[in-house]
């Protein structure tokens, strides 16, 4: 039994919803369900009525809630006390950052931050875009930085985190540049000779938001999968030794394009149909009495809030 199969059957016996709670859970409903099912077959017992609706448990369920939320709550206690023993002190924020923006937009955002709102202590968590977001949602960082865009929203709930835009992150395709300054490899390439791809391996948030790109070109874009992995910084590796085309945040390759060693692959009037602009947001927790917010962690919160209210007032 997975302490998280508790915690989706509370999550159930609270919202009565089952797609409500796979979208607070931040799992598919298949899967939120599949969960449950597998907590069922632990306890030996049916602990949701599933011929009503809203959902209702059953006597076992309404037992077993009880029980939930003390275990749940005992275990809780235990991992702040252990905490205590390793967590940041006060004067350290801790941040957890999806792999591609720790790597490329996050170091530089962290020096704009310092020069006006002044010293800061950081500890970085870098993870995958899911582990990050749960590391926020189970109270493992202070503030959570990730990419936002409508075609994939996170399933945070406004009414528990606070939010704050800080940036934009084009993503677009990019190749070597030859001898001649142009890119080895041209979109969109065709049917009989399809252009080499470095991809993302299935599931990575930037390989979604490139299969987004792809199905709203303005033409077919013919691709041959030659390589794929999880980290941007690996295609980016792959591309500059001339291996294909990978589609790439600019954070990432600014360096590079700057330098003229890694040029757009998009034809220049096709540029801005193969490229998404995503948005990169902060998250954090709203305090509660129950839960109050580090001082630091507010005064940056103050100050992060008052920029993006500056930034928009300067674009109005």
């Amino acid at each position: 039994m997975e302490t998280k199969w508790l915690e989706d059957f509370v999550s159930l016996a609270e919202t009565r919803s089952f797609s409500r709670s796979a979208q607070l859970r931040h799992v598919t409903q298949p899967a939120f369900s599949r969960r449950i099912q597998a907590l069922e077959a632990w306890a030996g017992t049916d602990l949701v009525d599933r011929t009503s609706y809203p959902t209702r448990l059953t006597a076992a369920g309404d037992t077993l809630y009880d029980q939930a939320l003390e275990v749940l709550q005992a275990l809780q206690n235990t991992r702040a006390v252990l905490r205590a023993h390793t967590a940041a002190s006060d004067d350290v924020i801790e941040f957890a950052v999806p792999h591609t923006l720790a790597l490329t937009f996050f170091p530089t955002w962290v020096t704009g931050v310092r020069k006006s709102y002044g010293p800061l202590k950081s500890r970085l968590i870098a993870l995958n875009v899911h582990d990050a977001v749960m590391r926020l949602v189970e109270g493992g960082c202070d503030v959570l930085i990730t990419y936002y865009h409508p075609s994939q929203p996170l399933q945070l709930d406004p009414q528990h985190y606070d939010m704050i835009s800080i940036g934009e992150e084009p993503l677009a395709p990019y190749a070597r540049a030859g001898s001649d300054g142009e890119p080895l490899f041209r979109l969109p390439g065709t049917a009989a000779e399809p252009l080499p791809f470095l991809g993302y391996a299935p599931g990575a948030y930037l390989g979604r938001m490139t299969d987004l790109v792809l199905r709203q070109a303005g033409s077919a874009v013919h691709l041959d999968r030659v390589y794929e992995t999880d980290m941007a910084e690996g295609l980016k590796a792959m591309a500059l030794e001339g291996h294909g085309v990978a589609f790439l945040p600019l954070s990432a390759v600014r360096g590079e394009v700057r330098a003229r060693r890694l040029v757009s692959a998009a034809p220049p009037d096709e540029a801005d149909k193969l490229r998404v602009v995503m948005d990169v947001r902060a998250y954090r927790e709203k305090p509660t009495r129950r839960e109050p917010v580090k001082s630091l962690t507010q005064s940056l919160w103050e100050y992060l809030r008052q920029q993006a209210d500056e930034h928009k007032g300067d674009a109005a």
